[in-house]
C-alpha cells in the first residue's frame, strides 16, 4: 500500500431505501456459496452493502443429507448465513442476492425478509412479484437487476401498478464485462448499445426526470479499481456493484484452490459458457471448461432441481449447473465452473478486506470507530 493510495479522497455515501451505503459499494452474490456470510459480513464491516447469493445454498450445509432434503435445508441454510453475517457484522447492511430463475425464489425471498435481510438484488430475470413476497418487511429494499432502459421502465410501471411502490434501487449489468449468467443472447453479447457508457446515462436521465432521483442507479460489470468507479459515477450512476474484485480476498468464502484459479488465469482464459439456463455465462477456462468446447462427458445427473427452466433436467441436453458450480466452491478444478467477470486475469494475489477497501476508498471504517 502506498501514500499515494493513502491520499484518495472517501466516496460519496449511497442512500437506498431506509439504508445508507457508508461507501456506495454493493458486493454481488455469486453462488454457490462464493459470497456466503463471511464474505458479505466483512464488506458491510466496511460500510458497503455485503451479499450473500441464495442459489444452492444448503449443498455444502449440515441441512442437506439427501436430493429430497434440497428445498428445505436451502431455507435453513440461509436462515444460518444470515445469522451468522449479522454476527460477524452486527452493524453493516447485511442482504441477499435472490435469482428469478430458481425454483425456489419465492422461499429465499421470504426466508431472507423474516431472517432480517435489509436488501434484496434479484436478476437472472424480472423479479415482477418481489414486493407480493417480501411484503413481510416493507423496509427491506428491493433492487432488480436490469440489462437496459425499457426492463427498468417496465419494473417501475409495474410494482407502481400492483404494489404501490417502486424499486428503491436499479442496477444495472453491463454484459459484455459482467460474471456469470449474462442478460442477453449470446448474439447480442459485445454490442455496445448494451454498455455501461451508453446504458447508464440513460438510466440517470430517466431516474432524474421521472423520480426526482428516488431511483439510484447502481452499475456492475468489469468494475476493478477506484477509476472505474468514478467513471461509473461520472456516467451518473450512484453507485457500483462489485463481485469478481472480492474473490481473492482472505474472507472470500471459496477454497483456496478456486482463489488460485483466478490468479493464474492469463489472457484469453476467460470463455463464454451457454448454461443449462438458456443463458450465456462468463467463466474462466478449467479443465471442465475444455471438457465442455470439445464435447467430452461432463456430470450430467441433475440432483438439486434448482432452476425454473434447465436443459440439464429437462432434456439432459447439458451438464448440471449446480454440481459443476459446487465443486469449483469447493476446490475441485478438475469438475468446477468458475463463474468470473472479465478482469478475472487482473488478480495476482489474496489480500484482505481491509486493503482492498483502503484501495478503493482511501480508508477503512475497520480501523476506527463506526
Amino acid at each position: 500500500m502506498t501514500d499515494q493510495t493513502l491520499d484518495i479522497s472517501p466516496l460519496p455515501p449511497l442512500q437506498i431505501g431506509d439504508y445508507t451505503l457508508q461507501v456506495p459499494i454493493i458486493q454481488g452474490g455469486m453462488g454457490v456459496r462464493v459470497s456466503a456470510h463471511g464474505l458479505a459480513s466483512s464488506v458491510a464491516n466496511e460500510g458497503g452493502a455485503g451479499l450473500i447469493a441464495t442459489v444452492a445454498l444448503s449443498v455444502a450445509s449440515k441441512h442437506y443429507k439427501k436430493r429430497k432434503d434440497y428445498y428445505r435445508a436451502n431455507k435453513l441454510a440461509l436462515a444460518d448465513e444470515l445469522t451468522w453475517a449479522r454476527e460477524k457484522s452486527p452493524k453493516g447492511i447485511i442482504g441477499t442476492n435472490c435469482m428469478v430463475a430458481i425454483r425456489d425464489f419465492e422461499a429465499m425471498v421470504r426466508t431472507s425478509v423474516e431472517y432480517g435481510a435489509q436488501m434484496i438484488v434479484s436478476g437472472a430475470g424480472l423479479p415482477l412479484r418481489l414486493p407480493e413476497y417480501a411484503a413481510a418487511n416493507p423496509r427491506t429494499a428491493l433492487i432488480p437487476i436490469i440489462s437496459s432502459l425499457r426492463a427498468a421502465q417496465l419494473m417501475a410501471r409495474r410494482w407502481f401498478k400492483t404494489y404501490k411502490r417502486l424499486p428503491d434501487a436499479l442496477v444495472f449489468e453491463d454484459p459484455n464485462t459482467a460474471g456469470g449468467h449474462l442478460g442477453i443472447n449470446r448474439e447480442q453479447l459485445f454490442d455496445p448499445e448494451h454498455s455501461m457508457e451508453r446504458v447508464v446515462p440513460e438510466l440517470a436521465e430517466w431516474s432524474r426526470k421521472q423520480y426526482n432521483d428516488e431511483i439510484p442507479i447502481v452499475t456492475a460489470g468489469g468494475i476493478w479499481d477506484r477509476a472505474d468507479i468514478d467513471h461509473a459515477l461520472d456516467l451518473g450512476a450512484k453507485g457500483v456493484q462489485m463481485a469478481s474484485r472480492f474473490i481473492c480476498t482472505h474472507e472470500c468464502d471459496a477454497h483456496d484452490n478456486f482463489k488460485q484459479a483466478f490468479i493464474d488465469a492469463k489472457e484469453g482464459d476467460v470463455v463464454i459458457v451457454d448454461s443449462p439456463a438458456g443463458l450465456p455465462s462468463r467463466a474462466i477456462e478449467t479443465t471442465f471448461t475444455k471438457a465442455l468446447f470439445r464435447g467430452k462427458e461432463v456430470a450430467t445427473d441433475c440432483f438439486a432441481t434448482c432452476l425454473s427452466h434447465c436443459r440439464c433436467r429437462d432434456s439432459e441436453e447439458a451438464f448440471c449447473i449446480c454440481s459443476a458450480l459446487h465443486d469449483a466452491q469447493q476446490g475441485n478444478m478438475e469438475t468446477g465452473l468458475v463463474f468470473t467477470g472479465t478482469n478475472a486475469v487482473r488478480h495476482d494475489k489474496v489480500i484482505s478486506m481491509r486493503d482492498l477497501f483502503v484501495e478503493l476508498n482511501g480508508r477503512s471504517l475497520t480501523d476506527s470507530p463506526r
